[in-house]
């Protein structure tokens, strides 16, 4: 004699909500018999084939491909699916590999954050550096988070603000030299994948924590000591945000570094 079992039954046995096994029904992969009052009674055909949802649901298929293939399933249909979800895992893989390095970058950067001296001039030879950038000014920060997205958009595969030195504004050489600290010709974001290059060379850079409203203190302070060491100011300013309001709402642990590049006057 046929068993059957309770909606109740199999929804325990199952650990699968009565709410999952009526949408299975309704997909045509269950069939319950009706016994009096409607109430469904599953038969052992049901079992099975809940044997198969729960292992095929578990190794990522769909309700939809798990309807598929129960409509006509054989050793060959069964190999080339799981070959075809092998392809989908082995990519699921690559992508994680990518997150993780992604993450360990956002990491090391922070880790660096800490290292970094603050309020000192520093003299650095800097690579040919590649970036995405937007020419459109802005004198307030909220104009430039909009101005950011728009450059995540660029390459948001790869492109992120958190744990990010890349992302900086440009404050043009007239504007630095009359003390216009915080006038903006427009962002840029380093990257690869970027259309135009910063120039690599010699490059003075300081660094700072705090509003960056100290601008007006460290920039003239970055001038001044390219006029005592008697090097030539041959680029505009580029303001580099390594912890801005996006890492930490505490004001004091922002860092933002300075650099434009330089030359040794004859």
């Amino acid at each position: 004699m046929e068993k059957y079992f309770k909606i109740g039954e199999i929804s325990r046995m199952y650990h699968i909500g009565a709410d999952s096994l009526r949408y299975y029904e309704k997909l045509g992969i269950l069939r319950p018999k009706r016994g009096e009052n409607q109430y469904r009674f599953y038969r052992t055909e049901d079992i099975w084939r809940l044997n198969v949802i729960r292992e095929l649901r578990g190794l990522g298929f769909s309700m939809e491909q798990i309807g598929v293939y129960l409509k006509e399933h054989n050793v060959s249909t069964t190999r080339m699916m799981l070959e075809d979800e092998l392809c989908i895992i082995q990519k699921k893989q690559e992508e994680l590999r990518r997150l993780q390095r992604n993450v360990k970058e956002r990491v090391h950067m922070l880790a660096k954050c800490g290292e970094k001296e603050m309020g000192k001039v520093e003299l650095c030879r800097l690579p040919d550096r590649y970036c995405h950038y937007i020419e459109e000014g802005y004198r307030q920060d909220e104009e430039m988070d909009v101005l950011i997205k728009r450059l995540l958009n660029k390459n948001p595969e790869t492109l992120y603000i958190i744990g990010s030195n890349r992302i900086g504004s440009i404050i043009p050489e007239e504007s630095a030299r009359s003390n216009r600290c915080r006038e903006y010709s427009g962002v840029f974001i380093i990257d690869q994948e970027g259309d135009t290059v910063i120039p690599g060379g010699d490059y003075l850079t300081l660094s700072y924590r705090g509003d960056c409203e100290q601008n007006y203190h460290f920039l003239p302070k970055l001038l001044n000591y390219a006029k005592e060491k008697e090097y030539g100011m041959v680029s505009d300013v580029y303001e580099l945000l390594w912890v801005d309001i996006h890492v930490s709402e505490r004001v004091e642990e922002h860092i933002t570094e300075l650099q434009f590049r330089v030359e040794q006057e004859a």
